[in-house]
């Protein structure tokens, strides 16, 4: 075997890539990784969900500071904030684990390739440098996982500056006095709210007529009120049809998506966050005769093989939910099928979280989809303003909503806005993955006082038999 032939070469070192090569060497194949960037993690570690998680914890703790501790007794005097520590935190938070990613490389043997990674033939990867040096990979398998990009709005034109992306909201040198968030989905939700708390006037501008879209429609409902109460401000059924920055701003135009008289609105700061495309420009595809679909991704069958034998696709490329432990389980089920295994991933139990406070969380359907469907179910609904823990914590806001197969008792749905919500949703993840009931959670014991109870009361709920409500 020469130094430049591989079992597996996978393109791309988020998420989806990074676990999917670390995986697939653990199963004895020798595995290289191709990544643009310098540090590994793509976009979730390097530019998405764990500088904007650092930044959503620092201004929480700021504003629990600043608001919260009196009704708890804690006098603190006057609260300010250093926005340059809170930025330089972010950053050594990304360095730690992104350098974490890398040490996981070289203890199982993963050979990280730093370049740009193109297909040229069924079994061959061109790796192109920043300095132009090419070299050449021969691999039995190829896996893309090249990620998405951030996606745009006619009309707006991305700057970092002014207007701008996810990546250049997580680096602001300054807070802004006004900024409107376009779009409200995940993303923007939360940087919205790292901003407003930090002393900004958020507006968000939204196409659709509720915010998290996908989202079960009382959570959304709910949340939009919480959000309000907050002092968020939403523009819904909206769109933004023109931006021109300038020194002193963005001016934009604003319409009603039924039509009607546009608005004008001048803001410091404008963020676009519409969501994301796939990221397959310049991977390769057309040289292997690979297709994309009428939305941009690449299809897969169930072992998700292209239409090429040999080379693979996982992550946000293959569409479907554009979530980094989405691309993990794609990863690691594609590395055994490699390898002669069985892998498979459970669609149906992958869990969404919203990481605002409080925290939204969401695994398997919604109402809206089961009436859809014309699934009988059943519903099991309890507030977090009866939870003893929470009430402990002052953290009363929201509720835990199951939802089961009204004939089996079998859960389809969980719906969570409240304290944790992202930790407490797991339960459910776990109760799902091995087909569990509402009748299995209620019998199941839960530790008092905590917030898990909640889970308890909801799944009891669903048989009308809950204790504390």
């Amino acid at each position: 075997m020469s130094d430049e032939q591989y079992d597996v070469v996978v393109i791309g070192g988020g998420p989806g890539g990074y676990v999917c090569a670390i995986r697939a060497a653990q199963l004895g194949l020798r595995t290289a990784c191709v990544e643009k960037r310098p540090a590994l993690g793509g976009t979730c570690l390097n530019v998405g969900c764990i500088p904007s998680k650092a930044l959503l914890q620092s201004s929480h703790l700021f504003e629990e500071a600043a608001k919260d501790f009196a009704q708890h007794g804690i006098t603190t005097g006057g609260v300010s904030f250093d926005l340059a520590a809170m930025l330089a935190r972010k950053d050594t938070v990304v360095k730690q684990l992104t350098a974490g990613v890398a040490g996981l490389f070289k203890k199982n043997k993963v050979e990280h390739i730093l370049g740009h990674g193109s297909i040229t033939s069924a079994d061959t990867v061109q790796v192109t440098a920043d300095n132009g040096e090419a070299r050449t990979l021969h691999a039995e398998n190829i896996v893309i996982a090249s990620g998405s990009e951030i996606a745009t709005v006619p009309g707006v034109v991305v700057d970092e500056q002014r207007i701008v992306s996810s990546t250049g909201a997580l680096a602001l040198p300054a807070v802004p006095k006004t900024m409107v968030v376009i779009g409200g989905g995940y993303i923007g939700i939360e940087l919205g709210s790292v901003w407003r708390r930090l002393g900004a006037k958020v507006t968000v501008v939204e196409f659709l007529d509720q915010i998290l879209a996908g989202m079960d429609g009382e959570v959304s409902k709910a949340m939009l009120r919480i959000l309000q109460k907050q002092g968020m401000a939403f523009k819904l059924s909206s769109k933004v049809t023109k931006a021109e920055a300038s020194e002193g701003g963005v001016t934009l135009s604003i319409e009603p998506v039924s039509g009607g008289a546009a608005e004008t609105l001048e803001v410091d700061t404008v963020l676009v966050s519409v969501g994301r495309r796939p990221n397959t420009e310049g991977v390769g595809l057309e040289s292997v005769g690979i297709t994309l679909d009428n939305r941009g991704f690449i299809p897969v069958d169930h072992d998700y093989q292209t239409t090429v034998p040999g080379i693979f696709a996982i992550g946000d490329v293959i569409g479907g939910k554009m979530l980094a432990h989405k691309a993990e389980e794609e990863g690691v089920a594609v590395a055994e099928l490699i390898s002669g295994q069985a892998g498979h991933v459970n669609y149906e139990a992958i869990p969404g979280v919203v990481y605002t406070w409080p925290e939204v969380a969401a695994v398997g359907r919604t109402e809206e989809q089961l009436k859809a469907d014309g699934v009988a179910y059943k519903v099991g609904k309890f507030p977090f303003s009866a939870n003893s823990r929470a009430r402990c914590n002052a953290t009363t806001d929201g509720f835990v909503k199951i939802l089961a197969d009204a004939e089996s008792d079998r859960i389809l749905g969980a719906h969570i806005i409240g304290p944790e919500a992202g930790d407490l949703i797991q339960e459910i993840v776990v109760a799902m993955e091995f087909g569990g009931s509402a009748e299995d959670l209620a019998r199941s014991s839960h530790g008092h006082p905590g917030l898990a109870e909640a889970m308890k009361e909801a799944a009891l709920a669903v048989a009308g038999r809950a204790i504390h409500i």
